[in-house]
């Protein structure tokens, strides 16, 4: 968390540097005044300037990646984190060596993870904002792997005329399936199964 005290002649011109200094806008800090000016003997001798404490207001990407940081530590795991955020959502992917320990079997610790990561950072908070964590891009590549899986268990269960069961996914891995294969008007899909041990049946149209 940044903050710094500045001086100045008045409360606005104490602001305006420590604005200045911090580079941010008014609306991302709270403003603490510690002293107002005051003028000296006969308004010359004495005079005593403002003072202010400006503290830069933490974001919720911030408070992802102090979280994050925290865990991490924990875990005695170094990684590049990086951050892209915008009105809806903050992206985290992490960069390193031997990070296979933050994916887990499927990614299921990855989605442990990133289920803590929003807790931490929507909870009690009026303005929610989705955290969405990823280890060296392995989402988007167990994406693909999904949607090239779909395709094929597909064209298998309309060329044996009987329908196919998936393992147990989550809710995010299904709704790739599902949607993968929504266009198609030879199969159809459904979910069966209560969780964690939900799955996907791809079943042929007759």
């Amino acid at each position: 968390m940044k903050v710094v005290e500045k001086n100045g002649k008045t409360v606005e011109a104490a602001v305006d540097a420590a604005l200045q200094e911090l580079q941010v806008g008014a609306d991302r800090v709270t403003i603490e005044v510690l002293d107002e000016p005051s003028k000296g003997l006969f308004g010359i001798l004495g005079g005593k300037p403002a003072l202010v404490r400006v503290t830069v207001k933490e974001s919720k990407s911030d408070q992802a990646v102090e979280l994050l940081n925290q865990i991490l530590k924990a875990m005695t795991v170094e990684a590049e984190v990086n951050v892209e955020e915008d009105n809806e959502q903050i992206v985290i992917n992490l960069e390193g060596k031997q990070l296979g320990l933050l994916i887990g079997r499927r990614g299921e610790t990855l989605n442990s993870l990133q289920y803590l990561l929003n807790l931490g950072v929507n909870k009690n908070a009026e303005d929610r904002k989705k955290v969405i964590l990823d280890v060296e891009g392995y989402r988007r590549k167990r994406e693909d792997t999904l949607m090239h899986l779909a395709m094929k268990l597909a064209d298998k269960a309309k060329r044996r005329g009987r329908s196919v069961i998936l393992e147990p996914m989550n809710p995010q891995e299904r709704r790739i399936i599902h949607t993968t294969l929504h266009g198609r008007e030879d199969i159809y899909t459904f979910s069966e199964g209560e969780e964690p041990f939900r799955k996907i049946v791809i079943a042929p149209r007759k």
